[in-house]
């Protein structure tokens, strides 16, 4: 087997989506900067969830955000609801896994603040019922996808922002879903300070 050989295929196919990407999704991902910061900018908080992979995502997303980017500033009201342990394991225990991120909105969300979904399926439950509880309850829906989009792509609204890449290996999905956090928080942070 030729390593070397299989992973320079990695970084071409790699190469290849994060061009198709920057067609298809820089400007919705415009419009999601500009929902986040908008809900930052009206003392409404960022709150975000995914599941493995998704959950660093969400994790490292809401890190840049309380902390910082790459320039100083303020730390803004963001939280990531896969990060509590005696919270996951209660309601998984009481309710079911699948209710342990709505639960948590349920408790934190109000009408203005934003659900950052990130599910690369786009189909996992406990991320189903997250978005279900925050469209009851005025929230807006950012979803980071792949494959289609999955059921969540076809939940979402009209002020809803759909951020699907367009491939089908999860791997890849994950890559590009990195790249958006990235580019989300370099939006806020270009909003909140002005270009650098």
């Amino acid at each position: 087997m030729d390593l070397s050989a299989r992973f320079a295929t990695h970084f071409r196919d790699a190469i290849a989506l994060f061009e198709q990407c920057s067609q298809s999704l820089s400007a919705p991902t415009a419009a999601a900067s500009e929902a986040l910061f908008l809900a930052l900018s009206s003392n409404c908080k960022i709150l975000a969830c995914g599941n493995g992979g998704s959950a660093a995502d969400a994790q490292h997303f809401v890190a840049e955000l309380v902390g910082r980017f790459e320039r100083e500033r303020l730390p803004l009201a963001a939280v990531a609801l896969n990060t509590d342990t005696a919270i996951l394991t209660a309601v998984a225990n009481d309710y079911g896994y699948d209710d342990v991120f709505a639960r948590q909105v349920n408790a934190l969300g109000q009408p203005g603040d934003v659900l950052v979904a990130i599910s690369t399926s786009g189909n996992s439950p406990s991320i189903l019922r997250a978005v279900e509880a925050a469209q009851e309850r005025e929230m807006i829906v950012i979803a980071l996808t792949g494959k289609g989009g999955g059921r969540l792509g076809s939940m979402l609204g009209g002020h809803d922002v759909h951020l699907c890449v367009p491939h089908e290996r999860t791997m890849r999905i994950q890559e590009v879903h990195s790249l958006l956090v990235h580019l989300l928080c370099d939006g806020i942070d270009a909003q909140l300070l002005g270009d650098s």
